[in-house]
């Protein structure tokens, strides 16, 4: 693992996907609160508030993001569903981490958010059929993208996250 940043690699960035390919990434998705909430479980607060590198997170800001970010990606697939290419509104991820409810807030308050947000955001998902995933909607910094382009980013971005913190834990036997 030579960049912490990217303890899995970076996203494939893949604009369309087979029906198989989909319940994959969609399993995948089912599967981030669950291994998120067992990568986070059993930390002191000092490894909580501890980053996962140096100049990055602490595990609770990444835990945090988490649901924060997959929030976004639930809105943006009902936005993309219900209306023609939509344009989505980005956020500073960073400056959403800085603030008091990333920092000060337990995990599981997040975590158990994470499993509400999934719950819907799931049942949507499996009920999408192959011309729903390609729909559309267009960000601001990556223009056009597919609702499947989003799916197979999110479903890198939860285990993305939950190797930051299996990473750090392993690094310093935890």
């Amino acid at each position: 693992m030579n960049d912490l940043r990217y303890p899995i690699g970076r996203p494939e960035g893949k604009q369309q996907f087979t029906p198989d390919e989909r319940r994959e990434l969609i399993e995948q998705i089912a599967a981030a609160p669950a291994r998120l909430r067992e990568a986070a479980t059993g930390l002191s607060e000092k490894q909580l508030d501890s980053p996962y590198r140096d100049g990055g997170w602490s595990v609770r800001q990444v835990v945090h993001h988490v649901p924060d970010s997959h929030l976004n990606a639930y809105i943006r697939t009902k936005l993309a569903l219900t209306e023609n290419e939509p344009t989505i509104k980005p956020y500073d991820e960073s400056a959403w981490a800085m603030l008091a409810d990333s920092r000060d807030t337990p995990v599981e308050v997040s975590l158990t958010m994470l499993d509400a947000i999934h719950t819907r955001w799931l049942t949507l998902l499996r009920s999408m059929s192959d011309a729903d995933f390609a729909r559309t909607f267009r960000h601001p910094e990556h223009g056009v993208r597919t609702l499947d382009w989003l799916l197979g980013l999110y479903a890198w971005h939860g285990r993305h996250h939950t190797a930051h913190i299996t990473a750090l834990r392993e690094r310093n036997g935890w």
